[in-house]
């Protein structure tokens, strides 16, 4: 792309595909997720490919969001009737949604889609009007494959290859690959911020990105009335991310009260910005740690707060930077994020459940590493499925008491989780 080119770049989402499986059932479609992730462009995407009577509004326009609010039965008339398929975007700024929602789904055959920017808005707008008619879906900043497909495509599959024959990564190839992940664990995964042609343009794209969400998502519908407390916040969680947190030391280091840091916090998760990651146990005699770990769901956002944009491995957080990489790499997913501790100390990363089974993920910014003592009490005690240790060298496997460990680089994690 040309730097005087307006064209946009689309970048093929996963999430597309998981739409398309349900475009023929009659459950309104919700694509929910941060500003700038791609709604938009994704629904558009969409809706470019559907030969039947359709229509696109935006509810930024304010005509139509005013017909929508104060007459649903005209906007119906206008815009619903003899069409098959009707897209909602910016569905965020319509009052009383759910209402008028339940309305159309009523009384009209169209297959509807809507995007808005924040969970908390349409849970709040929408939800206890459609049990049962509603299948919501989250669109997160790029993951890293959905990033190789962009700047690497030849990549996905000759991983794919590799790991379905358990084959070591050339030495070349991981060496370009990990330059790709200290560039996305930099800058994040926000489309516009991985299409920026330079480093400087990358910073000034975040910052316009993080201006946007204090004052359009957060500070004007919370009514928040200061904005640098709010921001002094953010940014002490950055310091904090993969440590238990400790609310009495963000309440002393913001001047917040514990009440107000625990609004925040919930904010702040459900407007995407953040991620807490909550114990998982089966013993809370001996497991539980009441305090949940923070991450932020895009790491560029985090180092931009930090203001540190220094190479990964040279850096004294990298432990805490790629931990972060790899929460945001497990949450994209689906999956919830939890780690395991006991009251003694012991502590594994990440647990990934699947169903009944679970996976134990352990990560490590180093190239040789073994797995310590908290990983086999863990391993011994509940056998997951698969153990995994993220770190920075290549692939390789090794089977230890009856159980494989896979040692995975961090460019490979997208390919493993799920699959």
């Amino acid at each position: 792309m040309s730097k005087n080119s307006r064209v946009k770049v689309y970048i093929p989402r996963k999430l597309e595909g998981k739409i398309n499986q349900y475009l023929s059932s009659p459950e309104i479609i919700a694509v929910v997720g941060a500003r700038q992730v791609g709604k938009s462009t994704l629904l558009r995407r969409i809706y470019e490919k559907i030969t039947a009577p359709k229509i696109f509004l935006d509810f930024e326009d304010p005509e139509v969001l005013s017909l929508f609010n104060e007459d649903i039965k005209a906007f119906a008339k206008l815009y619903v009737e003899n069409r098959d398929f009707v897209f909602l975007d910016e569905f965020q700024y319509v009052h009383e949604g759910g209402k008028k929602l339940k309305f159309l789904f009523d009384h009209y055959n169209a297959k509807i889609l809507i995007s808005g920017s924040s969970s908390l808005e349409l849970s709040f707008r929408i939800s206890s009007y459609l049990v049962g008619r509603l299948f919501t879906f989250e669109l997160f900043p790029l993951s890293f494959e959905e990033f190789l497909n962009f700047r690497f495509p030849e990549a996905t599959e000759l991983i794919a290859n590799y790991l379905k024959e358990r084959k070591s990564f050339p030495s070349a190839f991981h060496r370009r690959l990990m330059e790709l992940l200290n560039e996305f664990v930099l800058y994040g995964g926000y489309p516009r911020v991985v299409v920026a042609e330079s480093y400087e343009e990358k910073r000034i794209v975040l910052k316009n990105l993080l201006s946007t969400y204090l004052m359009k998502d957060i500070m004007g519908f919370f009514r928040i009335s200061s904005e640098h407390p709010f921001q002094k916040f953010i940014r002490a969680l950055g310091i904090q991310v993969g440590n238990l947190l400790r609310y009495s030391e963000l309440s002393s280091l913001t001047g917040l009260n514990l009440r107000e840091v625990k609004k925040y916090l919930e904010i702040l998760e459900e407007t995407y910005i953040i991620k807490l990651s909550r114990p998982f146990f089966s013993n809370k005699r001996t497991e539980l740690a009441k305090s949940p770990k923070v991450y932020f769901v895009d790491t560029g956002f985090r180092n931009y707060l930090l203001k540190d944009f220094s190479s990964v491995f040279e850096r004294t957080d990298a432990g805490f930077l790629l931990e972060n990489f790899v929460a945001s790499q497990v949450m994209k997913t689906g999956a919830e994020l939890k780690f395991w501790r006991t009251k003694s100390g012991a502590e594994v990363d990440f647990v990934v459940e699947e169903g009944r089974k679970i996976w134990a993920v352990e990560v490590k910014a180093g190239t040789k590493v073994r797995p310590g003592k908290s990983l086999w009490s863990f391993i011994r005690k509940y056998k997951p499925r698969k153990t995994l240790i993220i770190y920075s060298g290549k692939l390789s496997f090794e089977r230890v008491e009856d159980v494989e460990i896979i040692y995975l680089p961090f460019y490979a994690l997208d390919f493993v989780l799920g699959k």
